[in-house]
């Protein structure tokens, strides 16, 4: 892609390098660490489901049992690939025999190695055919009945009822959306663990389960025949259950997945020692089912000044683009966020926002970056807010964003009712149509104010980079350099889940899904 920006490759490329270096800094202490929920994950993936006589999740159940024997640093496949040997009983067998105090994992007899690494094996690539069969009938579906045009329109439901969520959903794949986003319970990412089964309570949202998974797919697949595209569903496998969400929306067909250690860290106060370890395995199994991932760069900007800011959104995308690579995740699949956020009373604001776009398809030409919409500004107006969508939508069409989130005249208000979401498809429908191809018409002003912004953000976000590998990136969240928001290395949810490899540690999924073991 010729840059109408005139953006230094040079930059880019320095840019680039020192993301890489700094995500290697930090996949050496991956490496080296597990944590409860990647074991969990696990276990789910060996086919551990349910919860045992209070609801706990069997998953939660056998891992502490683990580390209650001191065993966790080995691994939950080891484990569990122990006593399928020893007992001859399936993985969900022993686990309610965990919770009903029949079995203590850790105490049994041990096995050979490569017996237990065999059996954990077989079972293990059986989960990961069945996730790609999954990857198969996406494709098949996109060859089939087709998809709509990009940018794709990505909306939201959020009642807190899945059945009443896909009655919105449903709606809203009639009315144009072509990705529908079930927002999750508020706090559901400080839960460290998964709720099981269908829910019809939630605040500002509906828990995140395999089987609301389950009903919400079936849901739209039979929508999306009806109307002749087929229409993604998307979640969030962010928080203290990062790969287990991810595990369950690889099993059950999810097509995106909201997925960023940073922005756990920086606004759920999650560890960052913990959230890293468990982003890793998510995007590992992300990567491999086929689903784009969503960071979550757009969030610093409702802490941090969208002009002053800029670079550190830059900076992000980068490093996840750097991090997504490691995991497995093609470009294709990163979907890099930013976000329509300039102060509505910043003259040329429009222009700046067009610039920071329009770098951001430059450096990253393959991805189906996600735009998100103005929400800091939005002031309870509907008409200007309205008009905020409009400008936004325009900046997205002219520089061909992947994945548009629509943002309703009522932000700021209530959560959208149908109507709220049907003028949000009509004004994005409309000028997506009208101004097509505006992005392959226009050229931009030499050494104008577009080009200047957009080479002075590029610098800032470089310099930001070289900053971050002499510092390094754990450092770097400490001082609060992204989003103006400090955390501590030791401080916040989960550090207790964090626990180092034995130099026998066993995850056959990281061999099966990203094709090697580091």
């Amino acid at each position: 892609m010729q840059s109408k920006l005139n953006l230094d490759p040079q930059l880019i490329d320095s840019a680039r390098s020192a993301a890489g270096r700094i995500a290697e800094d930090v996949q050496t202490f991956i490496d080296k660490h597990t944590t409860v929920t990647v074991e969990r994950t696990i276990l789910r993936l060996l086919g551990v489901d349910g919860v045992d006589d209070i609801d706990v999740p069997l998953p939660n159940v056998v891992v502490d049992n683990i580390v209650e024997g001191g065993g966790l640093q080995r691994g939950a496949a080891f484990w569990m690939g122990n006593a399928i040997v020893q007992t001859g009983l399936t993985a969900q067998e022993i686990a309610v025999k965990i919770s009903t105090g029949e079995i203590d994992i850790t105490k049994l007899a041990i096995a050979s190695d490569d017996k237990i690494y065999e059996k954990v094996e077989e079972i293990a690539k059986k989960t990961v055919e069945r996730i790609a069969n999954n990857r198969k009938d996406r494709e098949n579906f996109l060859n089939t009945i087709g998809e709509g045009r990009k940018p794709y329109l990505y909306v939201i439901v959020a009642t807190g009822n899945i059945y009443e969520d896909v009655i919105q959903a449903q709606a809203a794949a009639r009315q144009g959306a072509d990705i529908i986003a079930v927002i999750r319970t508020t706090a559901q990412s400080l839960l460290d663990y998964v709720p099981y089964g269908a829910t019809t309570e939630g605040f500002g949202g509906t828990f995140a389960t395999q089987e609301n998974f389950r009903i919400m797919r079936r849901a739209l697949d039979e929508v999306g025949k009806e109307v002749g595209r087929y229409i993604r569903l998307c979640n969030y496998c962010s928080g203290l259950c990062m790969p287990e969400i991810a595990a369950m929306g690889a099993m059950e067909r999810l097509d995106v997945m909201l997925n960023d250690a940073i922005y756990g860290i920086l606004f759920r106060d999650i560890n960052m020692q913990r959230t890293f370890v468990d982003q890793y395995f998510s995007r590992i199994i992300n990567g491999f089912a086929g689903i784009i991932i969503n960071t979550g760069e757009d969030n610093y900007l409702t802490t941090a000044d969208a002009f002053e800011e800029a670079h550190t959104v830059l900076a992000s995308q980068f490093l996840n683009e750097q991090f997504a690579l490691k995991a497995g995740i093609p470009e294709e699949q990163m979907g890099l966020g930013h976000a329509f956020e300039m102060d509505p009373k910043l003259e040329n604001g429009f222009l700046y926002e067009l610039s920071q776009a329009q770098m951001a398809r430059e450096i990253f030409p393959n991805a189906p970056l996600k735009y998100m919409p103005p929400t800091k500004f939005m002031t309870g107006n509907i008409f200007r807010g309205h008009l905020q969508d409009a400008l936004f939508n325009m900046i997205s069409i002219w520089t061909n964003q992947g994945l548009q989130l629509l943002g309703m005249p009522t932000e700021a208000i209530h959560t959208p009712h149908l109507h709220d979401r049907y003028l949000s498809i009509e004004n994005a429908k409309y000028i997506f149509n009208n101004a097509k191809d505006i992005g392959e018409e226009v050229q931009y002003k030499e050494g104008g104010i577009i080009q200047k912004r957009a080479q002075e953000v590029l610098s800032k976000a470089e310099e930001l980079l070289r900053d971050i590998e002499q510092e390094g990136m754990f450092s770097t969240i400490e001082q609060g350099k992204f989003g103006s928001v400090k955390r501590a290395f030791t401080g916040g949810k989960g550090l207790s889940g964090v626990t180092q490899k034995d130099e026998k540690y066993f995850n056959p999924f990281i061999k099966l899904m990203l094709g090697g073991d580091r």
